[in-house]
């Protein structure tokens, strides 16, 4: 291993150990991100489930794949929140004047995001299968599913950490970042698009949610892949991958040397 990469993995680490004790001394914070996908799961499930055509445990099947995605998707509103969070209160400043990769801030912040995640899929799955949800693919398939939701939840972590370098301000973060739940409702995580006028369902198949949403739904064996859907749809895990390189190659770049140049 090089001196370069034996640093970066050095600071990582400490980021790291930063963010985690930082969740730790806010159980609040953490406590609500965790239980707030299971009270989604409780009340999409049996109040709008009753509306709809499909019987209530089929739709919860087919829900529990969203609704893991749409909480991935939250990285974005949490990932700026904190970014902003600790820029808009000097911790940036400080951080940057410190003997650290400037890469390493950043990445800690994500990983350190991505396993709070992991842990957090563990009480949601539990209660899914408690109220029908089955995996009914193979062990590979539902391995490469949750592989799949946490890459997706990485990526979309960077987004929110660029623009939450970008607002610098936790009031700006938090009202843009609320606005991010409208992402979940263009997709197809709660109910299928083949029912939806044709630009509306364009534009929800082109959206990155949808594609994770059906590779999930398929690796888990709980429903197929649409037809006449757009490419990202059709092809769900090739969709995904794509989709989720694309958002890393955009976004990891740019919140480093966001995150380098500070105000400047």
């Amino acid at each position: 291993m090089s001196t370069v990469t034996h640093d970066l993995a050095h600071d990582v680490t400490a980021m790291l150990g930063r963010q985690l004790q930082r969740l730790r001394n806010n159980p609040g914070l953490l406590i609500l991100t965790q239980t707030m996908p299971v009270t989604m799961l409780l009340f999409f499930g049996y109040v709008f489930g009753s509306a709809l055509a499909m019987p209530g445990e089929e739709y919860r099947a087919f829900l529990v794949p969203g609704l893991l995605v749409a909480t991935a998707a939250n990285g974005l509103m949490t990932g700026m929140f904190q970014a902003a969070q600790d820029t808009h209160r000097g911790v940036t400043d400080r951080l940057r004047t410190l003997p650290v990769s400037r890469a390493a801030v950043p990445l800690g912040q994500a990983v350190a995001d991505l396993l709070v995640t992991a842990a957090g899929l563990v009480p949601f799955l539990l209660v899914g299968l408690a109220v029908g949800w089955r995996m009914e693919g193979s062990a590979p398939g539902a391995a490469g599913a949750v592989g799949l939701l946490l890459l997706f939840r990485f990526a979309t972590t960077w987004i929110g950490v660029f623009l939450g370098l970008l607002t610098r301000n936790e009031e700006a973060a938090g009202q843009l970042g609320g606005a991010t739940f409208i992402l979940p409702l263009l997709s197809n995580a709660y109910i299928p698009t083949e029912g939806l006028p044709g630009w509306l369902r364009t534009v929800a198949e082109w959206n990155p949610i949808s594609a994770v949403t059906t590779a999930l739904r398929d690796l888990f064996g709980n429903a197929p892949v649409p037809e006449g859907a757009a490419w990202p749809v059709a092809h769900p895990v090739a969709g995904s991958l794509a989709w989720c390189a694309v958002l890393l190659a955009v976004f990891v770049p740019l919140a480093v040397r966001r995150y380098a140049r500070g105000e400047g």
